[in-house]
């Protein structure tokens, strides 16, 4: 009895740690990108901001996460590293570097909505 117990929870934290990383792997929303006047500066994991790089801010994911961005309106993608925090009260799902933005199409409108999945 005891093994079928544990068994059976054995099962069920297997599956919610399946269903929540695969929650966790996508999320979709709103990219811009970010102000010039940040040029040079430091960023959150103290890296020197730098817009020719292939970086962006996340509210969640750990620095250096690689993050696959795709542009809905134009299936364009990006692989970006994590190497910045956005602000909690931020309404888009990532910041991204001006030379991600021109990889996407979405420089000159200032916005996209993306597709966010986690590649390593």
């Amino acid at each position: 009895m005891n093994k079928r117990i544990i068994s059976t929870v054995t099962t069920g934290i297997a599956l919610c740690m399946l269903f929540f990383s695969t929650v966790t792997l996508a999320e979709t929303g709103y990219a811009v990108h970010y102000s010039d006047k940040f040029q040079g500066r430091k960023t959150a994991s103290n890296e020197i901001f730098d817009q020719n790089e292939l970086t962006g801010a996340h509210k969640k994911l750990r620095f250096g996460t690689q993050v696959k961005v795709t542009n809905l309106s134009n299936n364009r993608s990006v692989v970006v590293k994590v190497n910045d925090r956005m602000a909690r009260r931020n309404r888009n799902v990532i910041d991204l570097t001006k030379r991600a933005a021109e990889e996407l199409g979405f420089v000159k409108s200032g916005r996209a909505r993306v597709k966010l999945e986690v590649v390593r």
